[in-house]
């Protein structure tokens, strides 16, 4: 339950727990460098430490309007996972034998984060249990199962399909009808990630500038270098890369790129032995459901649940939060799905509620290209996907920056043109009456409905998603 103390914001439980990080000097003036990688979170930290690890004599900045991980990388949910976004729309654009090669890299690139956490000394409470994904109507039992066939289909014979007492076994969610389960995932604390990460690139030789708002980004220009612009100094490099996910529409002339999406979290006060003794979840699997407006959880290193949803989906005009301060009825809605998945937690205190922008392309495809004759790059639109997506992405950046062409280079998101989004106010109506559609369906079918609803499926085909 919220209370009085329940906190609202203060950019998130994740940093709440381990403190806000004393911001790095700001830019002082222009320099020039070899790559200017713009945004401090997950994949432009990444980008700067493979770079420097691949050629060290490399300069490589990374250009960061407030701190490092301020945005989604230390907000969301710690779900390092296998998904990423787009995967059926490669596969029929590009041929599903490239589509299952990103899938197997996308299972690789989980075992990688955990491998550079071992290496650089990084502990983010992570735990690989796995990840499940439960069903509580016969509406999303269906999609559960054509959710297992589809993985078996591209290959992924991990992913189990789960009886209810076998999902039951694993986490005890208040009617669950059955669930999927597949190992390629983890849970961390994000902010201690990205925290570690940027430690490491700083320790590798990357520059880092904090409070360091870029407000433009040129393209190379005859003997003129690319170039970041910011209100301390402009950074001229051979390379620009922009990894600035949901903030991309705060640059000039991208207001209409990615759609900041927005999504919120609350975190529940620490629960006693005997709430786990009766829920289990002894595995630490990342929990999430087949919902349209699906939920997402984890059970955290000091035994609270942390979980998220959707809410207030997207402010007018591409706005971003003021340090994640999300609507009282978005708390009483994640509270909701809290409760009525965990009936044992009714009346336990929310510690926390906080929210954060991801970015959306079009047709929601994450995307990574670097054009050398512009000497411009970018990375972005994991669509809540990210916190493995940033790193497949990132040694995706390196490799072409370097000129390299290798497997990760071949990978049918590089170079994947996206359309931009409508204009206000089509945007702002089409996102918002999205996500009434599908927050319509799952009552539909929470009432009784056995078939997934066909307001669902329409809201895909205008969306985009599929």
């Amino acid at each position: 339950m919220t209370t009085s103390t329940t906190v609202n914001g203060g950019v998130s439980f994740w940093y709440s727990a381990i403190g806000l990080p004393a911001p790095r000097p700001a830019l002082d003036g222009s320099v020039e460098v070899d790559v200017a990688v713009v945004g401090g979170g997950f994949t432009g930290l990444w980008t700067a430490y493979y770079l420097k690890q691949a050629e060290p004599t490399l300069r490589v900045a990374v250009l960061e309007q407030r701190f490092c991980g301020y945005g989604a990388s230390g907000r969301n949910g710690g779900w390092l996972y296998n998904g990423f976004a787009g995967r059926s729309v490669f596969a029929r654009r590009y041929g599903k034998p490239r589509a299952v090669a990103l899938q197997q890299a996308m299972n690789a690139a989980v075992d990688e984060v955990l491998r550079v956490c071992d290496t650089e000394d990084i502990d983010a409470d992570q735990t690989k249990g796995g990840v499940l994904e439960v069903a509580l109507t016969p509406a999303q039992l269906e999609r559960l199962d054509a959710f297992v066939a589809g993985e078996h289909a591209f290959g992924e014979k991990d992913v189990q399909r789960l009886t209810a007492a076998e999902a039951s076994e694993r986490i005890a969610v208040a009617g669950a009808l059955g669930g999927s389960w597949t190992p390629h995932g983890a849970r961390v604390q994000p902010a201690k990630l990205v925290r570690g990460l940027a430690e490491a690139a700083e320790r590798l030789g990357v520059k880092i500038y904090e409070q360091t708002a870029v407000t433009e980004i040129h393209p190379a220009r005859g003997a003129a270098p690319a170039r970041a612009v910011t209100g301390r100094g402009t950074v001229s490099a051979k390379y620009v890369l922009r990894c600035t996910e949901g903030f991309t529409a705060n640059l000039q002339g991208e207001k209409r790129t990615w759609l900041p999406m927005n999504s919120s979290m609350i975190v529940t006060a620490p629960l006693p032995a005997s709430f786990w003794d009766s829920v289990g979840w002894r595995g630490r699997e990342t929990l999430g459901d087949f919902a349209h407006a699906y939920m997402y959880a984890q059970r955290t290193a000091d035994d609270r649940i942390a979980l998220g949803g959707r809410g207030v989906p997207y402010r007018f005009g591409s706005r971003t939060d003021n340090d994640g301060t999300t609507q009282a009825r978005t708390v009483e809605q994640l509270t909701e799905i809290l409760t009525r998945f965990f009936p044992a937690a009714r009346g336990v205190p929310i510690d926390q509620a906080w929210s954060g922008v991801l970015g959306v392309p079009r047709d929601w495809c994450t995307t990574v290209a670097v054009d050398p004759a512009t000497g411009l790059g970018w990375a972005g639109g994991y669509v809540g996907s990210g916190v493995t997506t940033t790193n497949l992405a990132a040694r995706t950046l390196r490799d072409l920056v370097l000129g390299e062409h290798t497997e990760l280079t071949a990978l049918p998101w590089v170079d994947h043109k996206v359309r931009k989004w409508e204009p206000e106010p089509f945007r702002w109506l089409g996102v918002h009456g999205m996500y009434a559609a599908y927050h319509f369906a799952d009552a539909q079918e929470r009432g009784g409905r056995a078939t997934t609803s066909p307001v669902a499926r329409v809201a895909d085909v205008i969306s985009g998603r599929h």
